[in-house]
Order: C-alpha cells, then sequence, then structure tokens
C-alpha cells in the first residue's frame, strides 16, 4: 500500500465526503417530515381548540409523537441502507442494526466498519443528535395546544368556565 492511500485510510477521507453528503440529506429528510407533522398538529389543534374538542387534541399530540418516532426509524433506515449499498457491511439487517446503534449514540454494537470507514459511525451519531434536539425542541412547541387543552378538559370536569382560563392568556 503506498503512503497516499496509507493516509486516506488513516485520516478516513471517504468516510468525511460520505457522512456530509449523508448528514445533510437526512438532515433535510428530517427537517420535511418535522415541518409537515408539527404544522398539521398545529393547524388541526388549533381547531379542535376552538370546537371545544379538547380530548382528540391528545389524540393527535400522541398520533403526532408516533410519526415523529417513525421518522426517526426511516432516518436509521436510510443510513442503513447507504452502508449496505456501498458494501460496508455485509448484510442489510447488520447495517441497520449497526446505523441505529450509532444513530442513537448508545454503542451496542462493536464498530464493525472497514478501515477508511470508521469516521461515520460519530457522524452517524452527530445525525442523530442533531434530530433528536430537533425534535425535542418541536415537541416543546407542541405541547402549548396539549397543555391547554387538558387543562380545558379538566375544566369542564370541575364546571368550572373554560373561558376563565382564557382571561389569563
Amino acid at each position: 500500500m503506498n503512503t497516499q492511500q496509507t493516509l486516506v485510510t488513516t485520516l478516513d477521507l471517504p468516510s468525511y465526503l460520505l457522512g456530509a453528503i449523508m448528514l445533510i440529506v437526512v438532515m433535510v429528510f428530517h427537517g420535511l417530515l418535522l415541518l409537515q407533522i408539527a404544522k398539521r398538529y398545529e393547524v388541526k389543534t388549533f381547531l379542535l381548540l376552538s370546537e371545544h374538542k379538547y380530548a382528540e387534541v391528545s389524540i393527535y399530540f400522541y398520533l403526532s409523537v408516533l410519526f415523529l418516532f417513525l421518522t426517526h426509524i426511516a432516518e436509521i433506515m436510510i443510513w442503513g441502507l447507504s452502508l449496505y449499498f456501498l458494501k460496508l457491511l455485509p448484510t442489510l439487517g447488520e447495517s441497520i442494526l449497526f446505523s441505529g446503534s450509532a444513530y442513537t449514540a448508545m454503542g451496542f454494537m462493536e464498530d464493525i466498519l472497514p478501515n477508511g470507514w470508521k469516521m461515520l459511525a460519530v457522524i452517524i451519531a452527530f445525525s442523530g443528535m442533531f434530530a433528536f434536539a430537533w425534535t425535542a425542541a418541536t415537541l416543546i412547541s407542541m405541547t402549548k395546544n396539549f397543555r391547554q387543552a387538558y387543562t380545558k378538559r379538566h375544566m369542564e370536569k370541575l364546571k368550572i368556565p373554560v373561558d376563565t382560563i382564557d382571561r389569563f392568556n
């Protein structure tokens, strides 16, 4: 092996290039889905709140959480498919499991990537951390309508006029 090839492998240069491209792909995918989920939740729950359908707001909140979860699963699949199609790991199942281990930063799998590609595990972990942080911020903003519906529903049960809370907002 010549010096140039050794340097490329030692510095994991191929993993940086693939990692940067895939990180952008995964973050754009995440952003588009997150935007759709949050937008639909906000619009639907706003309408439900105006119609005094407070229990249904909870249903939409939990459905949105499910879709956020599925978004993360899809991103793990995207990473796993890329590892598999580039023949960095021998089986699709192993590729997806490794991606999930790295994406969640749990690290329950040993690093099985070939030399020259080791840094990819770190980049996959960064994509997961970015995506989880973005999801957490979105969930926090979604809880406003959820809390409002919860409070109004319980005020109705206690026979407290619901418009009482509106005076404080």
